[in-house]
């Protein structure tokens, strides 16, 4: 799935993205993109699951595009 995040605009908020993820499914596999402000995880953690602790953190995240969620 892929997340767009308003302001993750560096790698410093990429990492706190990256620990927020992991809290919720420690083996998921993230593609952070600061510049574009995406996020790309392959996850078995819901969207809903996904976007409540990356608001907790301070991120709020929406789905980008069209693709699976």
């Amino acid at each position: 799935m892929e997340l767009r995040i308003e302001n993750m605009t560096c790698g410093g908020c990429a990492k706190s993205v990256t620990r927020a993820i992991q809290s919720v499914d420690p083996n998921a596999k993230i593609e952070t993109n600061p510049a574009a402000r995406t996020v790309k995880v392959e996850t078995t953690a819901t969207s809903a699951a996904l976007q409540r602790v990356l608001g907790e953190a301070g991120y709020p995240a929406t789905a980008n595009g069209t693709g699976a969620i």
